[in-house]
């Protein structure tokens, strides 16, 4: 029997699999608001039998954006958007949803991937970003403000209204994302914390508000749904953020009542160098998953069926997530499914798709 394929427990939350749609940016939103690309986008991959679907980072303030076209939830325009579109999704698929909630801090105001260059400036609709310290990313990047103690608790504040906003959308599950450079991680990491307050030098202090944002959202998102974390377990720089900090927060985590780690690592510095190759990342879960004992996901160039299983059925990690791999292939659990021997959830519309030579592949959804 196929483990990648069983149910699993996120807390109150149950997934029909361990197969995870990993939240991926678009660039396609308008003033934050969620467009017709994103119900298209959504919708045929609530219908690739995955166990959970994982809006992509979406920004608690105008500011905390990646770029301008970036995915928002932080006021009604920007919820109503995104409810036409979850409500669209839920009408013809029951796969759980999450949604991914962030700020990028000082990766702030950047332009879409496909159109690289320096940062967005104010004159052509960028702004200034934030940072636990003034220290630019990189050349590309602007200058960072240094946040005062006040804006923190501010930021605090609108992760917290944006869960709000969240459930009233209907989501299942709230991912916090203190990964990939971003606002919660650059706090983290002494790279670019060096503050000299509550927030920054030990690492209680640079933990401290990615533990308070957690609790903020744990206590205005309800019991019966979920909370989860992802996180870089390295900066895969010397006397950077690393798996033993990454331990230690985890534990932390899990008093709070966290119900996973997504685990990746790396984007806090462009001096990183990630010895890049098929399940790079997946020691770290497997590292979480052990000491922490905490449901992990494992993320990074996983692409096979069988890779996917072994990572499951050996207990490296309890779940898998899919990036690139499903933008490319969006029925990639399907397939997964008829090379295991396993099930799948598929809209009827689509059963008669199913192979001659596979008997009893998809599921009712």
């Amino acid at each position: 029997m196929s483990q990648l394929f069983t149910p699993i427990n996120l807390g109150p939350v149950t997934l029909p699999n361990r197969i995870i749609i990993a939240p991926m940016c678009q660039y396609s939103a308008i003033d934050g608001q969620a467009t017709e690309w994103h119900t298209i986008h959504l919708g045929q991959l609530a219908f690739s039998g995955a166990g959970l679907l994982i809006v992509e980072a979406t920004a608690v303030e105008p500011e905390g954006r990646i770029s301008p076209n970036d995915l928002g939830l932080w006021d009604d325009k920007t919820e109503q958007a995104l409810a036409t579109t979850i409500q669209a999704v839920k009408k013809y698929s029951t796969m759980p949803l999450a949604i991914q909630l962030a700020h990028a801090g000082r990766k702030a105001s950047m332009p879409a991937p496909w159109q690289p260059g320096p940062a967005v400036t104010p004159e052509h609709g960028g702004w200034q970003p934030v940072a636990p310290s003034a220290i630019p990313y990189d050349n590309n990047s602007a200058q960072p403000l240094e946040l005062t103690t006040e804006r923190i608790e501010s930021i605090i504040a609108s992760f917290a209204h944006s869960a709000k906003r969240a459930d009233k959308l209907g989501f299942d599950v709230i991912e916090v994302h203190a990964a990939h450079g971003y606002l919660l991680h650059e706090f983290l990491s002494p790279i670019s914390n060096h503050r000299q307050d509550m927030y920054g030098g030990s690492l209680d202090n640079r933990m401290r508000l990615t533990l308070a944002v957690f609790s903020a959202i744990r206590k205005v998102f309800p019991a019966h749904k979920s909370v989860g974390v992802r996180i870089s377990a390295s900066d895969w720089v010397e006397n950077g953020w690393d798996l033993a900090q990454s331990l230690e927060l985890c534990h932390q985590l899990k008093k709070l009542g966290c119900d996973y780690i997504h685990v990746s690592s790396g984007g806090l510095s462009a001096q990183q160098h990630i010895p890049v190759s098929p399940n790079y990342q997946v020691p770290f879960a497997r590292r979480i998953k052990e000491e922490v004992g905490m449901p992990t996901i494992a993320v990074g160039l996983i692409t096979e069926p069988e890779q996917a299983e072994a990572i499951v059925a050996t207990g490296e990690a309890d779940m898998v997530a899919l990036a690139r791999g499903i933008l490319y292939n969006p029925r990639w659990p399907w397939h997964a499914a008829a090379e295991l021997g396993a099930q799948v959830s598929a809209p009827k519309q689509y059963w008669r798709s199913q192979p001659h030579r596979i008997k009893n592949l998809f599921l009712p959804d």
